[in-house]
């Protein structure tokens, strides 16, 4: 279906810190380059018929001002949208709120995708489960999204994502991306055996096999 180390290898995670009124949050960005025109890109990703075939379905009025819900995943509303190169929103899930940023830029042949995703983290649950937590999420969103843009006929199959991560590739895949968000972690600051066992925990929670998997 795809090549994982091909794919793990051409996603950029660098981690960081942001002061809000509320106080401190944590900054994940993650980004990579895509083989199609900025145009294009952001029709796919604005546009609620493609959303759908690369990442989760979305119902609203996408639209600066408007609000969004992903189906089964979090809502929001669009704070910012500037046609072709960023858009802006609220991320409400679980009784928490964060936001998020697209942005893209032309680079070589291609389209930079980059998010970055700012959060106030409780301490306890950063030092459980670290960068990893959210940032292996949005490595599999890259992942659809690159699938969806090599094929554009292709579309994510519930059904098989929901039980990929018992496969080889899944595993791969998933072991790959938590090990770099722990390098993310450890370049930010973070002790290396913290930020080694957080990811740990992170890892295992993704494969079904960690505390709090049965809500995943």
């Amino acid at each position: 279906m795809f090549d994982v180390d091909t794919q793990i290898s051409q996603v950029r995670r660098v981690l960081g810190r942001s002061t809000l009124e509320a106080g401190e949050a944590r900054v994940s960005t993650i980004s990579q380059v895509y083989d199609t025109d900025i145009d294009d890109l952001w029709d796919v990703v604005t546009s609620a018929e493609r959303i759908a075939r690369w990442f989760l379905p979305i119902e609203g009025d996408l639209r600066e001002g408007g609000k969004y819900q992903l189906i089964g995943n979090a809502s929001g509303t669009i704070t910012a949208c500037e046609k072709p190169s960023r858009y802006a929103a609220t991320w409400e899930f679980a009784g928490q709120v964060s936001w998020i940023e697209v942005r893209l830029s032309p680079e070589g042949d291609g389209t930079r995708f980059e998010l970055e995703h700012v959060a106030h983290v409780a301490d306890e649950w950063w030092d459980q489960f670290g960068p990893g937590a959210t940032g292996v999420g949005w490595d599999l969103g890259l992942l659809g999204l690159a699938t969806y843009v090599s094929d554009p006929s292709t579309a994510i199959d519930p059904a098989a994502m929901a039980t990929w991560h018992e496969t080889p590739e899944g595993q791969s895949f998933l072991r790959q991306s938590s090990d770099l968000w722990v390098e993310a972690s450890i370049a930010d600051g973070t002790d290396p055996t913290a930020a080694r066992e957080a990811g740990e925990r992170t890892y295992a929670f993704y494969t079904g096999t960690g505390p709090g998997a049965e809500a995943s």
